[in-house]
This record gives C-alpha cells, structure tokens and sequence, in this order.
C-alpha cells in the first residue's frame, strides 16, 4: 500500500520533485517495479474489465452519431457527421449510414430516438467504466475497498463527462481526423492551407486532450488523497505515450495485414475497437502503477508488493515440526 502523502507540502510533490525522484531511482527500475505492482495489483484483469465498459460506451456513442446524420440530413452538416461514422466502422456501414440521409419523416423520428437513446446509454456505460477505473486505481495502490456505492457511481458519472468525454474526443481526432478534415473541405469548400492546418494541429489537441483525461482520473478516481496533477503528468505522459503508440500501431496492423480483414469480415471494426479498448486499459493502468511506484519511492515504500507468504506443504509442516500424514 502507498501511504497517502499528507505531512508533505505542496513544494515536495511537484513535477520536479518528481523528476529528481524518478532520476534518482532509474527508469528503468521503476518500470519493472511498476509492472510488477500492476500485476500484483491485478491490472491487467481491471484492464480487461475496463475495456469491456469503453466499448459499451464507444458503441451507443456511434449510434447517436448516426442518429445525429439523420437530424442534420442532407445539410453539409449531416454528411460530415456520416463521414465520420463510416471513417470509424468502415465496410457494411457505408449503405446504412447512406441511407439515413435520406431527409423524410420516417428517418427523421428514428434519427432522434437513436441519438437519444444513444447519448443516454453511452453516458451510462461511460460512467460504469470509469467506477471500474476506481477499482483498478484502488487495488494498484493498495487500496482494498473502493467508496461506498452512491459516492462511488455519482463521482463516476462526473468523471464521465469531465475526462471520459474528452478521452473519446482525443481518441476521434485521433482516429477520424483525417476523414474529418477532408470530408469538411470538400462540403464547405476550405481552402488547402486550412486542411494542412487541421492535420497538423489536431495531433497535438488530441494528445492534450488525452493527457488532460488521464490526469484528471489519475488525480480523483482512487480512494485517496492523491497529490497535485503537477506530480501526476509523468505517469499521465507515459500512458499517453503508450496509448497513441499501440492505436497507431493496432491501425497500421489492421490496414495492412489481410488476413486479419479475412478472418473476421464484417467484424473487423469491432475487433479491432476491443483490441483497442484492451490496449487502452492496460497502458493507463500501467501508467498509473508507475506514478504509484514513483510516490511510493518518494515517501519510503520502494517495494511495489508484500512479500509472497504462501509456501508448499511439505515445507511447511518441515517449518512446523509436524509430518503430513500419507495416503495409502
């Protein structure tokens, strides 16, 4: 467990406290005893949890898109949207999201019940992975119960909109930025210059809007008295480092390799969104047990789990004095 740093002032958890703590230590120390706490932590089994919930959240949110193209309908606005969605679910999309163009009433009343209830299940998935954040970030630092239900779930549901959205917005400029740009050009009729604008500014956006998120989460999910967001961005960075890197690396696997496509067909979207997701948890969990890793160094507790007491029992009844009886 990390003690919470309370007898410390604001001036000896800062960023560069943090650096002189992770200079003097080694990365390279921290990162195995941080993936050895995430590990004892139980990480990559809350990762997978997490990703089961992101990906609850990430569908209904694709349908209130849909929803919203046939709201917009024909309107430049509308087709944008459309780009979009089928930038994110390319293949069997397409004739759908096509066909919700098309501006009538029976589109119209479907297009807003799909982007109501859309939003509505989406907010409620979105709030249920972040409760799962709070278990994992708990158990990582040593935390052995997570808050009582109501303050857990409506700090959740905050959470949600205040670093869940922002995530999910980073992740499509990430993923559709460039869809975005060329679909707004070609319907607006903006000039190059402002193309080549858009493709290179939303990189960084996207990236501080994801290093936003996981600090915010980083700072308000655990059962504790964390320190100050300052003292929180090196882990923060390394989890965005790690996300950027495997979904660009999950894309260029995805476009590139064909038998991947082959395999699961129509299904590669959503193959590809739950590998995403997986990647997505295990890199912010991982982030998160070297920041607790790091402030355990800082307030003397350098080891990342309690010594492992279970022994054989054979060694067991020899350290007992006591002989098992045999069988037979």
């Amino acid at each position: 467990m990390v003690p919470e740093t309370r007898l410390m002032s604001a001036d000896q958890l800062t960023a560069d406290d943090a650096w002189h703590t992770l200079r003097g230590h080694g990365g390279w120390h921290l990162v195995r005893d941080a993936f050895v706490r995430l590990r004892y932590g139980d990480g990559f089994s809350h990762a997978r949890a997490f990703a089961f919930q992101l990906c609850l959240a990430v569908v209904p949110f694709l349908i209130a898109l849909t929803g919203l193209t046939t709201d917009l309908g024909v309107e430049a606005g509308g087709r944008v949207v459309a780009d979009t969605v089928i930038a994110l679910t390319p293949g069997a999309s397409v004739d759908v999201v096509r066909d919700l163009l098309v501006d009538d009433e029976r589109t119209e009343d479907a297009g807003e019940l799909a982007l109501a209830l859309g939003l509505i299940t989406g907010l409620v998935a979105l709030t249920m992975a972040m409760s799962q954040v709070e278990r994992g970030a708990n158990r990582i630092y040593g935390v052995e119960r997570d808050r009582p239900a109501h303050r857990k779930y409506v700090r959740a549901a905050v959470l949600a909109v205040t670093a869940g959205l922002p995530m999910l917005l980073g992740f499509l400029m990430l993923v559709a930025g460039g869809p975005i740009g060329d679909s707004i050009q070609r319907e607006y009729g903006w000039g190059g210059w402002v193309h080549t604008l858009w493709d290179i500014v939303r990189w960084p956006i996207s990236i501080a809007l994801t290093v936003f998120a996981v600090a915010v989460l980083f700072r308000h999910a655990p059962r504790r008295r964390q320190p100050g967001l300052s003292w929180l961005l090196i882990g923060a960075g390394i989890a965005t480092v790690l996300w950027v890197g495997a979904s660009l690396l999950l894309a260029l696997y995805v476009s590139l390799a064909e038998s991947f496509n082959q395999t699961y067909g129509a299904l590669t979207g959503m193959m590809a969104l739950l590998l995403w997701a997986n990647l997505t948890g295990v890199a912010f969990f991982l982030g998160l047990a070297f920041t607790a890793q790091l402030e355990g160094l800082r307030v003397g507790v350098p080891e990342p789990a309690e010594p492992d007491m279970w022994k054989p029992i054979e060694q067991r009844a020899a350290v007992d004095g006591v002989r098992e009886p045999t069988s037979g």
